[in-house]
């Protein structure tokens, strides 16, 4: 059993917190998307007001050694609005005895922001060594980073050997994650319709069946649509394709048939003289894309049979975007998508929204306060939703 996080006392506690402050910047460093900083203040501001002293540690991209545009002091300034009432400190190490005395030295409402944990190599490579010079800096471990609960890294799921049962502990997010994902996963409020987009069917064909038997609608939109539509006799032009799953996309289809699961795929589609914002666009029968021409959004006709789907289900999860949606001109699809699931979940349905791409989309348009749930996995949510165990869960479960 984990113990409870909500009713555990921090008090006089050094608090190591894994976060997944794994968040987008723009050529200044702002920070573009807060949503995972903001995910994870609950758990912080329950260990500051415990009395704890909370250590936070993160990853930031995917450094190749100590890069300074991957440090995490570009998060200071965002950090700072959130912890008025606390002293924030940064140190430019995440290990070493320098790191030791300056936590040493904290005091309550006191909290303080580690560098980068993959400036070493050792994080990813889940290295024991390293785990436990982590583990050595505090008295308890909260794990609060779902994105990053399938990976075994160091950080991630090596350091929670070192804590002994009553020690370490899921945070509110992480907590709100697992119970999230598995409300969907084992709802018995029917319809259950999952809506997934992105470029590949190989990113998403494990996550397809473990839904064949749990959902009753998969909507399926996005660059992989037009694998579907390709091994269908199709002609999708210049449009994104895995030529080499066309009978992946075939057995699908013919396995969904026999489990009694609709799977519904674009009828129109917007397409484009090129890949760019300003290029020609017009809107034509999916399987009748002209040869230099490409699909980059549902088309019109698309976007109210999906919306009709959705806005009649229970149950909603959304992963993937409808189109190349950071274009303005090509955004049109995914937006109603986003307000049709605002729709059904005004209705009552259950609706949870997941990976990186449909979360952006979802605050950009403004319905992140209309959806029943906004997780902070991309990769954990799809591994999870795949049914399989994720080993930053499995760790804390030891």
């Amino acid at each position: 059993m984990i113990t409870d996080f909500a009713t555990y006392s921090f008090k006089n506690k050094k608090v190591i917190v894994r976060v997944d402050f794994n968040v987008p910047f723009d050529e200044n460093f702002n920070v573009t998307d807060e949503t995972r900083i903001t995910s994870s203040l609950p758990t912080i501001q329950k260990i500051i007001n415990d009395g704890g002293i909370p250590i936070l540690i993160s990853h930031l991209g995917r450094p190749k050694g100590i890069m300074e545009k991957f440090s995490l002091k570009h998060l200071i300034p965002t950090l700072q609005k959130y912890f008025k009432a606390a002293d924030l400190f940064f140190m430019t190490d995440c290990i070493g005895d320098t790191v030791k005395a300056k936590i040493a030295s904290l005091l309550p409402r006191q909290l303080i922001l580690l560098e980068n944990l993959r400036f070493y190599k050792e994080e990813e490579a889940g290295d024991e060594e390293f785990a436990k010079s982590l583990a050595s800096l505090g008295d308890v471990y909260v794990n609060d980073a779902f994105g990053t609960a399938h990976r075994a890294h160091a950080s991630t799921t090596i350091i929670a050997h070192y804590f002994e049962p009553d020690c370490k502990m899921f945070g509110y997010l992480m907590n709100a994650e697992v119970i999230n994902a598995t409300k969907v996963l084992n709802s018995q409020d029917k319809p259950f319709t999952a809506i997934l987009g992105g470029a590949k069917v190989s990113d998403k064909i494990l996550i397809i069946e473990n839904l064949l038997d749990k959902a009753n609608n998969i909507i399926i939109g996005g660059g992989m649509a037009y694998t579907f539509i390709k091994a269908l006799g199709g002609e999708i032009g210049l449009s994104i394709c895995e030529l080499d799953k066309l009978d992946l996309a075939l057995n699908i289809l013919q396995k969904a048939k026999e489990k009694n699961v609709q799977i519904i795929l674009p009828v129109d589609t917007m397409i484009a003289d090129k890949f760019d914002n300003n290029a020609n666009t017009d809107y034509v029968d999916v399987y009748k894309i002209p040869s230099k021409w490409e699909g980059l959004d549902i088309g019109l006709q698309t976007r109210i049979q999906f919306s009709e789907i959705i806005t009649q289900s229970k149950t909603i999860l959304w992963n993937g975007p409808m189109g190349v949606f950071e274009m303005p001109n090509f955004q049109g699809g995914t937006k109603a998508i986003a307000e049709a699931i605002a729709q059904a979940t005004k209705n009552g349905a259950f609706s949870l929204v997941g990976g990186g791409d449909s979360v952006s989309a979802v605050n950009q348009f403004g319905y992140n306060h209309s959806v029943s749930y906004i997780s902070t996995g991309g990769g954990a949510l799809l591994e999870f939703m795949e049914g399989q165990v994720l080993p930053g869960i499995q760790a804390m479960e030891q």
